[in-house]
């Protein structure tokens, strides 16, 4: 068996997987990064990136055939779906081969083969060519996670994961979604805007159920504006072959007939079948226990990404990657996640960073319909709220929720980030008109002299 042997060995180049090892080699840190399928992980390949390009080919396609009052005429219109996949597939391969020079510009090898550890500090590789025995310093742990299914709702002819509803060749006409998360909401919503008929089931009594309901309801309310049919504190049960969904309502057994059934209720983390058990590690629950710097509890064994628990965020994963390779450099880094922006791609838009609304906090809201920049989108529902420290008036947490609202996460994720206060957000010059505005607005409102509302 041919053998290797490096500073650094990562499994699985998912975001964390790939950012750790660009990191370790720019700081001069023999590293092999192995994955068993495309470069990217979930992400890249099956998640964020195609379900982006979905929901943007899915906008398109509304405001073409959605009526509106700023003197368009629209009308029927079509979808080749198979163009629309070559399209998305086409993004995806150059990131991929994108992420693969990336690696190699930072002098890190990929390695295309299934990973099995046998200690921590060797792996077994079953490559193309034959088994491939590595050894190493250090054990970097980046295998990600998968879709959960539920026991009487296998995956399976009708019945599909996010990864397979991200490579349908044709919109179904009709779709039932179990899960109102935000996997389930963007997938669900884009397909109603293809012409789907979308019913979602969901147990909790909102959608997005990790946010209170100021945060939920615009999303419900466009949902309904959309056609989909939301069914709350409903259980879905079991599928027959033929396509009928049968769920449990508040208001007793109903049925659903669809060509698709999307199970979306969240993701479990890839911690089987290539060894881990072995380790012996300390976990937490299905997680990995990490310490500030992502350390397992066997020395020089580190693990990231979704294998370390919620929130289940790419750039959660890269940043952890950073953290870990700093450290093997020697660097003087540790993880801390206060500042992590989380996004959900519905319609309207969510983000959130920091804390949310307690009763030992104070908070401020400015709605977009007070925004210029919003009401010339033709999209002023939603706000920004910032909850802010009493005393001290240091901005706690910012949320926003509206169209556009994703590219403001920077933002607030570095007001948090630097502890800025109300009037640090409140004497920052915004460009006028923009939706950014409503940062500063909220932060005078706060302080008691808003300007425009």
């Amino acid at each position: 068996m041919k053998t290797k042997h490096c500073q650094v060995l990562i499994i699985g180049a998912g975001p964390g997987g790939y950012v750790c090892g660009i990191r370790a080699g720019q700081l001069g840190l023999n590293t092999i990064v192995v994955e068993e399928s495309k470069p990217g992980g979930t992400c890249l390949n099956v998640g964020c990136i195609p379900s982006k390009a979905l929901i943007h080919a899915a906008d398109e396609f509304h405001k073409l055939t959605t009526p509106n009052d700023i003197g368009i005429t629209t009308g029927p219109a079509a979808i080749d779906f198979g163009r629309t996949q070559d399209w998305k597939n086409g993004i995806v391969a150059r990131l991929n081969s994108g992420v693969a020079g990336l690696l190699k510009k930072a002098k890190t090898t990929l390695i295309n083969g299934r990973a099995q550890i046998e200690d921590g500090k060797t792996v077994v590789v079953e490559t193309a060519e034959g088994p491939l025995r590595i050894t190493c310093d250090n054990l970097v742990l980046a295998t990600g996670s998968r879709p959960m299914d539920l026991p009487h709702l296998p995956f399976g002819d009708t019945v599909i994961s996010s990864t397979e509803a991200l490579s349908l060749t044709e919109v179904p006409k009709r779709m039932a979604v179990v899960g109102g998360g935000y996997i389930g909401l963007e997938i669900g919503t884009a397909m109603a805007k293809l012409g789907a008929q979308v019913s979602i089931v969901e147990m909790a009594d909102r959608v997005l159920p990790q946010y209170d309901t100021a945060l939920s309801k615009p999303i419900e309310d466009r949902l309904a504006q959309l056609g989909v049919n939301l069914f709350l504190g409903a259980r879905a049960s079991t599928v027959s072959q033929d396509g009928v969904l049968s769920i449990e309502t508040p208001k007793g057994a109903a049925q659903i007939t669809a060509d698709k059934t999307l199970v979306a209720i969240g993701r479990a983390p890839n911690v089987t079948d290539f060894g881990l058990e072995s380790l012996g590690l300390t976990m937490d629950g299905p997680f990995v226990q990490i310490d500030e710097r992502c350390a397992t509890s066997m020395r020089g064994v580190y693990a990231i990404g979704d294998i370390t628990g919620d929130p289940m965020l790419a750039h959660r994963a890269m940043a952890q990657g950073v953290v870990v390779a700093e450290h093997l450099a020697g660097l003087p880094t540790v993880w801390d996640k206060r500042a992590m922006p989380a996004v959900c791609f519905t319609d309207p838009e969510v983000v959130t960073v920091g804390e949310m609304p307690s009763d030992t906090s104070a908070t401020a809201i400015f709605p977009f319909a007070a925004n210029g920049r919003a009401m010339t989108m033709e999209r002023s529902d939603g706000f920004v709220r910032v909850v802010y420290e009493k005393t001290s008036e240091v901005v706690l947490g910012i949320q926003a929720v509206g169209a556009g609202v994703s590219e403001m996460a920077g933002e607030f994720a570095l007001a948090i980030e630097m502890c800025a206060t109300l009037r640090d957000l409140g004497d920052t010059v915004h460009a006028h008109p923009t939706l950014g505005e409503a940062v500063q607005e909220t932060a005078h409102l706060a302080l008691g002299h808003a300007l425009h509302i």
